[in-house]
């Protein structure tokens, strides 16, 4: 046996002759079938090798000393903006009051929409500037100043409650960054003096801390990132209240296919809301009380293995080819079966001088020739 022929037996894949070969209609339509299938897989397998991969890998935090930045972005629309301030206070037993730097707010009419000038912190400035100005040259006469801040206090009041007459809001937004340990950050009028605030609104129960949070965020969104308070709202009917929000800060890591690394923070949170009685000496506000995790979270993007897209591809394509073929198979073997059944009642209606044609009624002498069996009709 030459090496031809050895070649020639190991070939798993031998073809028939072509006059041997036979094609059905039924082999056309499975075929069609099985095209159709294996374009879809095939669509939806090149689909699931060009989408990123994210893998998620936890470890314990390491940094130190790295400052923790807070996005604000909020709505309070029940609540002038000369009256709210941003306070925070950490640990470490820093407390900072009214902050302003990096913070803005818009005054807002009644229907949400802005009006006027912006609150910036260079106004905030500027009036400290005066003030400090003024009682550098008026330390000398202290009857002078207090007249001068009960004057401020007046106009003060005043202008605030035209501004709740006509339903004014406020949008604070801004960045505060804080030092990388637990405290909280909130939003109320403990800016103000108490008696001041006491003219302003008669009681703490009057005071709407009703609130809308566009955004917040502890540091830049990266993709797939979701915050949970983004889009609440909180708007109170009756009586008015402190909310609290606790969350629990998990840092992260987002590693881009190009080896860029994202820092950033993602949170969970909890809330709570505490009414607030006459009695009370306590005024209403908006609390986030933030905790950190030493567990870091990494998130890798990854693409796919192109070995791995090849294998799975084979099997898809594969599996269907040899899925059609079984199918094809058995649907030419049941419509043969049905030919034959219905070959062999035909010739039963059909013998000579004894039965009439149900089609025309007359007698006649058929001759049929089936392919399948190749019996002739004289055998009768």
């Amino acid at each position: 046996m030459g090496v031809k022929q050895v070649l020639k037996a190991l070939d798993a894949f031998p073809r028939a002759e072509e006059h041997l070969l036979q094609k059905t209609k039924s082999g056309a339509f499975v075929s069609i079938v099985g095209l159709v299938i294996m374009s879809t897989l095939f669509l939806h397998e090149l689909s699931y090798y060009l989408n990123i991969n994210t893998v998620h890998q936890m470890a314990v935090d390491l940094r130190r000393g790295e400052t923790l930045p807070i996005h604000i972005n909020m709505t309070f629309p029940s609540l002038p903006c000369d009256v709210l301030s941003v306070d925070a206070i950490d640990m470490s037993g820093k407390h900072e009051v009214d902050l302003d730097t990096n913070i803005w707010k818009l005054r807002l009419n009644s229907d949400g929409h802005i009006t006027g000038t912006e609150y910036l912190s260079d106004l905030v400035e500027k009036e400290r500037k005066h003030d400090d100005h003024k009682d550098h040259h008026d330390d000398s006469d202290g009857k002078t100043h207090l007249q001068g801040f009960d004057q401020d206090a007046e106009n003060l009041i005043k202008k605030v409650k035209q501004a709740l007459a006509h339903g004014e809001g406020c949008r604070v937004y801004g960045v505060l960054d804080v030092q990388r340990v637990a405290g909280n950050f909130h939003i109320s009028v403990h800016g103000l003096n108490i008696f001041v605030a006491k003219m302003i609104f008669g009681g703490s129960t009057h005071v709407n801390v009703s609130h809308i949070i566009h955004d917040l965020s502890f540091g830049p969104k990266y993709p797939g990132s979701h915050n949970p308070l983004d889009g609440t709202e909180r708007i109170l009917r009756g009586a008015s209240g402190t909310f609290k929000y606790y969350i629990k800060i998990v840092p992260t890591e987002y590693r881009y296919l190009s080896k860029e690394v994202l820092p950033t923070n993602q949170f969970s949170v909890t809330e709570y809301f505490s009414p607030i009685n006459e009695f009370e000496q306590t005024w209403p506000a908006v609390y986030f009380l933030y905790d950190l995790s030493p567990i870091t979270v990494t998130i890798r993007e990854e693409r796919r293995n192109f070995l791995h897209f090849i294998t799975r591809l084979c099997a898809v394509l594969g599996g269907t080819f040899a899925l059609t073929g079984m199918l094809d198979r058995w649907m030419y073997r049941f419509l043969e079966a049905v030919m034959k059944k219905t070959s062999r009642t035909l010739v039963r209606f059909f013998i000579p001088g004894k039965r009439k044609n149900l089609i025309g009624q007359r007698p006649f002498l058929p001759v049929l020739l089936f392919q399948s069996e190749q019996i002739a009709c004289r055998d009768l």
